[in-house]
Formats: C-alpha cells, sequence, structure tokens
C-alpha cells in the first residue's frame, strides 16, 4: 500500500513537470547567450559572484508565481486585481510597456544566428517573419501540449551541446591562460553599470513569474489533475536550476573561450554571437563551430517561442481573470488567436520601420523590466502571506525572512542603477 502510495506521489509529480521547461526557455536567451557570455568575456572568474546572487535573489519572488498558483487554483494575474487597481494596472503598464519591443529584440537575434548557421542568404526581417510563423503555427496547431513536449526537448538538447562546448573548452587547455590574465576594474563607471544589469537580466525578469502561474495553471487543465504545491514546487525548481546552471555554463564559456583573447567584442547581440563562435573554432578548431552555432540558436529559439505564447495568454486573462466558465474560456482563446499575430505582427512593424532607434526601445523596455522588479516582487510576497492562500501552503518564518533579505537586493540593485543611468 505504501509502495502505491509512493508511485503514485511519483507519478503526480513527473506529470506536474512542464511549466518549469518553459520558465527555462523564456529564461535562456539574450540574457544568457549574451550577457552571461560577455560577464565572463571581459571580467574573467571575478563576476561569477554577480551571476549566484543574481539567481539565488530572484529565486523566492518567481517561485511564489507557481506556489500561488497551485494553492488557490487562481494565476497571478487575479492575485494582482484582487489586490487592487495599483497592482493590476502597474502590471498592465509593465506588460503593453516592453511586450512588442521583447518580442522584436529576441526574434532578430534568433534570426541572425538562423542565417550564421543555415546560410539561405535571407535577410534578418525575412528569417524573423519565418521564424515567428513557426511558431505561431506550433502553438495554435499543438496548443499547450505541444509546447510542453517542445520545450522539454529544447532544453535538453540545449544543456547537453552547451555542456559539451564548455567540457571541450576545459579541455583545450584554457584555464590556466583565464586564470593567469588581470581582469579589469570593478570600479569604473562602464563596469558597474555593466554588472548591475547583467544581475538585473539574469536568470530572467521577475515578471515571467505571472507567466509561469499561467502556465502552472494550464498544466492542471491539461492533466486534468488538481494542482500540486509539492509538484509544481518541484518544477519550478527544475526549471529555474536549469536556467541558472546553463547560465553559468555560458559565463564559462566566456571565460575560457573569450577572456585574455584580445579581441575587442561588438555591444550588438548578434554579432558578438558571431564573435563567440569564430572564437570557438579558433580555440578548437572548425569542427568545433558547429555545436556551439547550435547551442547559440537553440538558446535564442527557445526564448522566441515561449515569448510568442507567454503574451497572448497574459493578454487574454486581463479581461476576467477571475474567471473559468466555459463560456470565458472561449472567449480567451480568441483573444489568445488574435494577440498571437497581433503582438508578432506589430513586433515586426517595428523591426522594419524603427529599426534605426531599435536600441532606444530595447534600453527602454529593459529599464521598464528593471525599475519593475521590487514592485512585483513586493506583490507577489504579499499574495502568498495574505488572507486568500491556504495557512499550510503559506511561507515558512526563515523563508520569508530570506525573501526579505532579497527583497533589499533587489531594491538596492535599483538604487544603483537609477544612480548610474539618469544621476
Amino acid at each position: 500500500m505504501n509502495q502505491e502510495s509512493s508511485s503514485a506521489k511519483k507519478s503526480s509529480l513527473l506529470k506536474s513537470i512542464g511549466p518549469g521547461f518553459l520558465l527555462a526557455g523564456a529564461a535562456i536567451g539574450v540574457s544568457h547567450l549574451v550577457q552571461a557570455t560577455r560577464a565572463g568575456a571581459d571580467y574573467g572568474f571575478i563576476l561569477i559572484w554577480a551571476l549566484i546572487i543574481a539567481c539565488i535573489s530572484k529565486y523566492p519572488f518567481l517561485e511564489f508565481g507557481p506556489r500561488y498558483a497551485a494553492a488557490t487554483g487562481e494565476h497571478l494575474i487575479s492575485g494582482y486585481k484582487n489586490l487592487g487597481r495599483f497592482p493590476y494596472w502597474i502590471y498592465i503598464i509593465i506588460t503593453i510597456g516592453s511586450m512588442f519591443i521583447i518580442q522584436a529584440a529576441v526574434t532578430i537575434v534568433t534570426a541572425g544566428l538562423a542565417e550564421r548557421l543555415f546560410n539561405f542568404g535571407w535577410s534578418p526581417f525575412i528569417w524573423s517573419f519565418v521564424i515567428l510563423g513557426s511558431c505561431i503555427a506550433l502553438l495554435l496547431i499543438g496548443k499547450y501540449p505541444g509546447l510542453d513536449k517542445s520545450m522539454k526537448i529544447i532544453v535538453s538538447l540545449l544543456t547537453i551541446a552547451t555542456l559539451a562546448a564548455v567540457v571541450m573548452a576545459f579541455g583545450a587547455g584554457t584555464v590556466e591562460n583565464a586564470i593567469t590574465t588581470e581582469a579589469p576594474s570593478l570600479w569604473t563607471t562602464a563596469s558597474i553599470g555593466f554588472v548591475i544589469a547583467f544581475m538585473g537580466w539574469m536568470p530572467i525578469p521577475l515578471d515571467a513569474s505571472v507567466w509561469h502561474s499561467i502556465w502552472t495553471k494550464e498544466k492542471a487543465v491539461q492533466t486534468k489533475q488538481k494542482l500540486s504545491v509539492r509538484g509544481a514546487f518541484a518544477d519550478f525548481n527544475v526549471g529555474y536550476l536549469s536556467a541558472a546552471f546553463i547560465g553559468l555554463l555560458f559565463f564559462l564559456l566566456g571565460v575560457l573561450v573569450m577572456f585574455g583573447s584580445g579581441t575587442s567584442f561588438s555591444s550588438n547581440s548578434v554579432a558578438f554571437s558571431a564573435q563567440l563562435v569564430e572564437l570557438y573554432g579558433r580555440t578548437l578548431g572548425d569542427w568545433s563551430k558547429p555545436i556551439i552555432s547550435v547551442a547559440a540558436f537553440v538558446t535564442m529559439l527557445s526564448t522566441v517561442l515561449t515569448v510568442t505564447d507567454a503574451y497572448p495568454r497574459v493578454i487574454s486573462e486581463l479581461k476576467n481573470p477571475e474567471k473559468n466558465l466555459s463560456q470565458d474560456k472561449k472567449e480567451k482563446w480568441k483573444i489568445y488567436q488574435v494577440s498571437i499575430f497581433a503582438i508578432p505582427g506589430l513586433s515586426l512593424c517595428i523591426l522594419f520601420f524603427l529599426s534605426g532607434s531599435f536600441t532606444i526601445l530595447v534600453d527602454f523596455a529593459a529599464g521598464l523590466s528593471f525599475l519593475s522588479a521590487p514592485f512585483l516582487a513586493w506583490f507577489n510576497y504579499k499574495l502568498v502571506t495574505g488572507k486568500q492562500m491556504p495557512l499550510k501552503h503559506k511561507p515558512k518564518r526563515n523563508y520569508r525572512i530570506f525573501s526579505m533579505i532579497c527583497f533589499v537586493f533587489l531594491v538596492l540593485f535599483n538604487f544603483i542603477y537609477i544612480y548610474y543611468s539618469f544621476l
């Protein structure tokens, strides 16, 4: 009987796994491929502390998303609306202010990597159109189960490819050079600005906690099982730790392959990725280029796929987030279908007409997400400690203390970001 109960629990936990992979897919994008790699490339091993602190400080507030969804049966948008107008509208402003630009940004980087990998001679805009069209087709045909299965495969392949690349870099004997090369000073305006931006986006902005709560709820609908807090927690840890681990791998790639190479690195994401591939080939030989090229492309493809799904889901939930009647589900599906064409469509227009101002737009979206982090962290904390949350699923005392320490870090990062950006 005990063995049957144990087997049932394991089966339930395994069925809960899925939304965490979507979180990992959304997280592993420009922040990993460009920022984590660049941190290692420019500063060597000395910035590993920044990566660790960034991942730890966001952990509780991202975890509160699936915890709240599993314990209450509602996603965070419903929670924000219950907290009042201010949290609800702050989230809407953050979403509307950043979604088109973020969709465009992750797509254009993926397009550049696709052309480098496949060499079809297509322009970045054509590649962007093809990539977004493929993602939309997969999401409309496969719906959530298709997304779920795709991300499990993509994140697994990405981990294997990136780990193989790091192992090869260690085998090439580049560690000694990375250790002996003198790192630049961290106490310059440019260095502090980079470190804050790196920590702010690693492994993912906090508004992704809302996406995860929606995916967690959708997983329960697809499996026709009651949400399990234990299962949601295990699923979150699989996804979040995967994202953090792959971030570490890309950081190590930067240290082992690029640090001390004497190369001046481009600030353009696609150009920087190309430099990474070239330097890897120079270090280990041309035979290694396909591995890192595939890892880079899959990294960005996973982000495009999850972002293409996440924003339409958010938009579909904004009108009546607390209702789940069959009529409302049909209406939400219609809104999702319209949004999944409208958001990528407007993003393509941004790429076509505003390419000259694109960097400014990306900086705006990044700044908005960064500055909103303490607000969302506080809203999430209030939800999981509030009256709607069942007592047995509320964070324990020590975890609350840990969460408040992490909250102080997020506020501190914001003050430093504001000081170096605007003062």
